[in-house]
């Protein structure tokens, strides 16, 4: 996918989007996003094979169990997309690629839902 500097510019990209977003904003209790953009890029950095720090650092990634708190509903799951696809395709990355990492980025936003209330 291109490393650690692609995972890293995801995440910077997509927190710039979830600042300006108060749905999205409001589920993070932190001022600073930075540790937030931090989780994200290392998490995603070992999943596509990189090194495991996010796990060496929070233990299993348990997605479901740590967005229990939040509502999640179909709003704030389109929301994250939408910031998710600009960041995306800030990357630059071949077609192939980045249909790889969309396809799973799009089917861990739907595994997130935990409400249908608005």
């Amino acid at each position: 996918m291109g490393g650690k500097e692609t995972f890293e510019k995801l995440a910077r990209v997509f927190y710039e989007g979830v600042a300006q977003d108060p749905l999205l904003k409001e589920m993070y209790p932190e001022e600073d996003l930075g540790p937030a953009e931090r989780r994200l890029s290392m998490f995603l950095e070992q999943y596509w094979g990189g090194p495991k720090t996010y796990s060496e650092e929070r233990g299993h990634p348990r997605l479901r169990m740590r967005h229990v708190p939040y509502k999640i509903n179909p709003e704030a799951r389109d929301a994250w997309l939408k910031h998710m696809r600009v960041a995306v395709e800030s990357l630059g990355l071949s077609p192939m690629n980045e249909s790889q990492l969309w396809d799973y980025l799009e089917r861990a936003a739907y595994s997130l839902l935990n409400t249908f209330d608005d």
